[in-house]
C-alpha cells in the first residue's frame, strides 16, 4: 500500500477504444512493463491512469498502447532555445524536457538551436520552457513566419555584436602573444607584468563572461559542457600568472597571453561556426522568401493590395507579369507561364492557363492572371514544404544516438583526465606550474561542439541542397536508410509512364462498337481512374448517359446498372470471378496483351442470369521520357529495379522491357502491393516509388516510400521522400544525395574525434602549448560545419 502511495500517477488519453475488451487488452499490455504498479483504463473518459515506480518513461506507456493496437493523441511542440554551446547542453535540455509529466519525447538539435517535444495534449507550453530554463538555458515559442524580417533584424545585430566582440578580443590579446611569436626570431620584448594584467583581464572577466555563465549554469545542473571547460583551463591560467606577479615580482613566470589568447580564439571559433551554420538553413530562409507579404484582391469588382493573413479561400487574387503567386488557387482569367523552379527544382518554365492549379511563391510569366484562392497559410504547399524541411533538419538521425552517449560522459572524462595530467606532472617533476599549464592544455583542446555540429550541419545541408532540386526528405532516419537502398520497386501507372493511357481499340462481340463505348462510358462517369478518362474521351460523340450504382470493386474493375442490365468492366479476375466466358476473345485480349496493351473486359447480364461477354476495351499507356534514362542511372549506382504492378503480366513486362527494369511482379492488387513490398525486403533495403496515394500501404511498407506527385499530404505522410516533380531520374538524385550526406557525417565524426582523440593525449604529455590547444579546438568546430558546407555544391544530374 506504501508503494502505490509513494508511486508517479501518469494519465494517458487514447483514442480507438470501442468496448470493454480494449480497456482490458490495454491495461494488460501497459501492467507488463517492468516498472508498472497498477493501470485502470477508463472507456467512458477515453484514458489511462497508470502507476509507475518513477522508472517508466511516459514513451514507453505510449509505446505499449500503440502495440496493442490503439493511440494515445498527441502533440509536436518545437521551442527555440538559446544558450546552448555543444552536444551535452543538447542533451541536458532533452533531459529536461523529458522529465516534464507528460512528456512523450524530447529531441534537441544544436545546429538548428530548436528542441521538439512530443508532448500529451493536456501539458502545457509554459511548463516546457520553465523546465529549460530550469536547466539554465532560454527557451522560447519560435518566432511567426510573418516576423521573419525581425527575426533576420535579431541576428544580424547579434552577428555584428559577436563581430565587435572578437575583434576587441583579439585587439588585447595580441600585444601579450607577440612577444612570444618574436622568440624564434631572437627578438626578447616581454611586457611588464602590470600591463600583462591590464589587457588580460578584460578578455577574461568581460568578453569571457559567457563561459563563466554558461559553465555555472552547468555546474548548477550536475553536468558540464564546452564552456565549463573553458571557464576552468583559462581561470587556472590567469590564476597561476596573478599569483605568480603577486609573489614573485615582474620577473615571475607569466601566462596571461594563454588564458588571453585561447578566449579570444574560441570567440572567433564561434563566431565563425556561427556564420557558417547560418548557412547551412539557407534553404529554408530561400523558401520563407519566396511568400509575399501582400496579395491583390479583387472584391466586387475592385483591386484592393491586403496584407496576405487578410486573404480568405475564394477570393480572387490578381497577379501580374513578373510577381509571385501570393497563394494556392486555381486560374479564372488569363493564361501565363510559371516559374516553379524554387518550388520542385523544374529548371524551365510550365505553361499554365483558365483551371490549372497554380501554387504560392511560384513566379509568374508573362501573362495577367485572376487566381481563385484554395488554400492560405498553413495548408498551402509552400508551407508544407517548410515544415516539412524544418522537421527534416530538425530530428536526429540514428547515428546521433552513439554521439549523444559520448556527449553525455565526454566533459566529466576530460575533467579526470585534466586532473591526472596535473597530478601526475607534478608529483614527477615538481614543476606545478607546467603541470598545471599541461592541464589547461587538456581542457582547452577537449571539443564537444565538433561533436554535436557533426551530423545536424551535415543533415540540413543535405536536405537543404536536395529540397532545392525538388526532392524533400521527410526526417534524417530516411536520409541514412536511402544510401543503403539495394531494391527500388516502381509502380507503373503514373510513375514510369504517363498515366494518361489512351483507347487504342474495341472490340464488340456483335460488331456495335459504338453501343459498346456507349455502355461503358455510361458506367465509368464521373471515376477519375485513367482508364476511364481513356474511354469516355473515346466516346465523347456517344449519348450522354449514367449509370445507376455505380459501383467501384477494388483492383478489379466497376460495375452499375443501365436500365434492367448490369454492366461490368474490368480486369480477368473480375470476369473470372463473375464466370464470365472469355474464350470468344481470348486470342485477340493475348495478341493485344503482347504487344503491351492493357485489356479491360465489358461485360452485361440481365436479372438473375449469368453475365455474358460483350466486348473489350484495350489501352496503351507511354513511358515517361527519361524514365529508360534513369533506370539505367539507378544500374549504375547499383541498385536493382523492380516493377510492381497491377497490370497484365503481358502488359507490364513490354514496358518493364522498354525500360530496361531488371523483375516484375504483376497482377498485383492495390492491398497485396505491401506483402509484396515485404517480401522484397528480404533481398535488401527496399525503396517504393508510387503517386502516394493508391499506394499509400506499399510505401508505408518499404524501408523508405518515395512518392511522386506534388507534395500532397498523403504522400508526405507515407513516403519518407516526396519528388516535387514526376520525373523518375530524381530517385537516383535522392540516393545519390543521401550517399553524399550520409558521406558527410561520418566525415564529420570522424575529425571530432580524431581531434579530441589525438589532442587529449598530445595535451596531456605536454606537447601542445595552451594557446595552440585553444586554436585547434576553435579550428575543430569550424571545419566540421565547412565540411558540411561543401553539400550545398552538389546539384542534380540533368539527363
Amino acid at each position: 500500500m506504501n508503494t502505490v502511495a509513494a508511486a508517479h500517477e501518469v494519465r494517458l488519453p487514447i483514442a480507438g477504444m470501442t468496448c470493454a475488451s480494449c480497456a482490458g487488452r490495454i491495461e494488460r499490455a501497459l501492467t507488463s512493463l517492468p516498472g508498472v504498479l497498477r493501470a485502470d483504463v477508463n472507456l467512458a473518459t477515453a484514458s489511462a491512469s497508470v502507476a509507475t515506480d518513477g522508472s517508466v518513461a511516459t514513451t514507453t506507456l505510449a509505446e505499449a498502447v500503440t502495440h496493442s493496437g490503439y493511440k494515445v493523441p498527441e502533440r509536436t511542440i518545437d521551442l527555440a532555445i538559446g544558450g546552448m554551446t555543444c552536444a551535452s547542453c543538447a542533451g541536458r535540455i532533452e533531459k529536461a524536457l523529458r522529465g516534464v509529466p507528460g512528456v512523450i519525447d524530447a529531441s534537441a538539435n544544436l545546429a538548428t538551436e530548436r528542441a521538439q517535444v512530443r508532448t500529451l495534449p493536456e501539458v502545457a507550453t509554459e511548463a516546457l520552457i520553465a523546465a529549460v530554463e530550469g536547466a539554465g538555458y532560454r527557451a522560447e515559442l519560435p518566432a511567426l513566419e510573418n516576423a521573419a524580417t525581425a527575426g533576420h533584424h535579431d541576428t544580424d545585430e547579434a552577428d555584428a555584436r559577436e563581430r565587435r566582440h572578437v575583434w576587441i578580443a583579439l585587439a588585447l590579446s595580441l600585444p601579450l602573444v607577440l612577444p612570444m611569436l618574436a622568440l624564434p626570431f631572437g627578438a626578447h620584448a616581454t611586457l611588464p607584468g602590470w600591463l600583462q594584467f591590464v589587457l588580460a583581464t578584460p578578455v577574461q572577466f568581460w568578453l569571457g563572461a559567457r563561459f563563466y555563465r554558461a559553465g555555472w549554469r552547468a555546474l548548477k545542473a550536475r553536468s558540464g559542457n564546452m564552456d565549463l571547460l573553458v571557464a576552468l583551463g583559462t581561470s587556472a591560467g590567469y590564476g597561476l600568472s596573478v599569483w605568480h606577479l603577486l609573489s614573485g615580482g615582474e620577473h615571475a613566470s607569466l601566462y596571461f597571453e594563454a588564458s588571453a589568447v585561447v578566449i579570444a580564439l574560441v570567440l572567433l571559433g564561434k563566431w565563425l561556426e556561427t556564420r557558417a551554420r547560418r548557412q547551412t538553413t539557407a534553404a529554408i530562409r530561400a523558401l520563407q522568401a519566396l511568400r509575399p507579404a501582400t496579395a491583390r484582391i479583387r472584391r466586387d469588382g475592385v483591386e484592393t493590395d491586403v496584407p496576405l493573413a487578410q486573404v480568405r479561400v475564394g477570393d480572387a487574387v490578381v497577379v501580374r507579369p513578373g510577381e509571385r503567386m501570393p497563394v494556392d488557387g486555381r486560374i479564372l482569367e488569363g493564361r501565363t507561364h510559371a516559374d516553379e523552379s524554387m518550388l520542385t527544382g523544374e529548371s524551365l518554365p510550365v505553361a499554365r492557363s483558365e483551371g490549372d492549379r497554380v501554387t504560392g511563391g511560384a513566379v509568374n510569366g508573362e501573362g495577367r492572371i485572376v487566381v481563385e484562392t484554395t488554400a492560405i497559410g498553413a495548408e498551402s504547399a509552400l508551407s508544407r514544404i517548410i515544415r516539412l524541411v524544418e522537421e527534416a533538419q530538425g530530428k536526429k538521425a540514428p547515428i546521433q544516438r552513439i554521439v549523444d552517449r559520448v556527449s553525455a560522459v565526454f566533459v566529466p572524462v576530460v575533467i579526470g583526465i585534466a586532473l591526472l595530467t596535473l597530478l601526475g606532472w607534478g608529483l614527477a617533476t615538481g614543476d606545478w606550474s607546467r603541470a598545471l599549464l599541461n592541464a589547461v592544455a587538456v581542457l582547452v583542446i577537449a571539443c564537444p561542439c565538433a561533436l554535436g555540429l557533426a551530423t545536424p550541419t551535415a543533415i540540413m545541408a543535405g536536405t537543404g541542397v536536395a529540397a532545392r532540386a525538388g526532392i524533400l526528405i521527410k526526417d534524417a532516419q530516411a536520409l541514412e536508410i536511402a544510401q543503403r537502398i539495394g531494391i527500388v520497386a516502381f509502380d507503373k501507372t503514373g510513375t514510369l509512364t504517363e498515366g494518361k493511357p489512351t483507347l487504342t481499340e474495341a472490340v464488340a462481340l456483335d460488331g456495335d462498337t459504338a453501343s459498346l463505348l456507349a455502355q461503358a462510358a455510361a458506367v465509368q462517369r464521373g471515376s477519375e481512374h485513367p482508364l476511364a478518362a481513356a474511354v469516355l474521351h473515346a466516346a465523347q460523340g456517344s449519348p450522354q448517359r449514367v449509370a445507376d450504382d455505380i459501383r467501384a470493386v477494388p483492383g478489379r474493375g466497376v460495375r452499375g446498372r443501365l436500365g434492367t442490365s448490369n454492366v461490368l468492366i474490368g480486369s480477368e479476375r473480375m470476369m473470372r470471378e463473375a464466370a464470365v466466358d472469355l474464350s470468344l476473345l481470348r486470342a485477340r485480349a493475348e495478341s493485344l496483351i503482347a504487344g503491351g496493351h492493357t485489356v479491360s473486359w465489358v461485360a452485361s447480364a440481365t436479372g438473375d442470369e449469368s453475365p455474358r461477354l460483350l466486348g473489350l476495351l484495350a489501352f496503351r499507356d507511354t513511358a515517361r521520357a527519361g524514365a529508360r534514362d534513369a533506370i539505367a542511372r539507378l544500374h549504375g549506382l547499383g541498385v536493382r529495379t523492380v516493377m510492381v504492378s497491377g497490370d497484365h503480366e503481358g502488359a507490364a513486362r513490354v514496358i518493364a522491357a522498354q525500360l530496361g527494369i531488371d523483375d516484375v511482379r504483376a497482377n498485383v492488387l492495390p492491398g497485396e502491393k505491401a506483402a509484396a513490398i515485404e517480401r522484397l525486403r528480404g533481398d535488401g533495403v527496399v525503396a517504393m516509388v508510387g503517386d502516394g496515394v493508391n499506394d499509400a500501404p506499399a510505401l508505408a511498407a518499404a524501408d523508405v516510400g518515395i512518392a511522386m506527385g506534388s507534395g500532397t499530404d498523403v504522400a508526405m505522410h507515407a513516403a519518407g521522400v516526396t519528388l516535387m516533380r514526376a520525373e523518375p531520374a530524381l530517385v537516383a538524385d535522392a540516393i545519390e544525395v543521401s550517399r553524399r550526406t550520409t558521406r558527410k557525417i561520418h566525415q564529420n565524426l570522424f575529425w571530432a574525434f580524431i581531434y579530441n582523440v589525438v589532442g587529449i593525449p598530445l595535451a596531456a604529455l605536454g606537447w601542445l602549448d595552451p594557446v595552440i590547444a585553444g586554436a585547434a579546438m576553435a579550428f575543430s568546430s569550424v571545419s566540421v560545419v565547412a565540411n558540411a558546407l561543401l553539400l550545398r555544391r552538389w546539384r542534380p544530374r540533368h539527363l
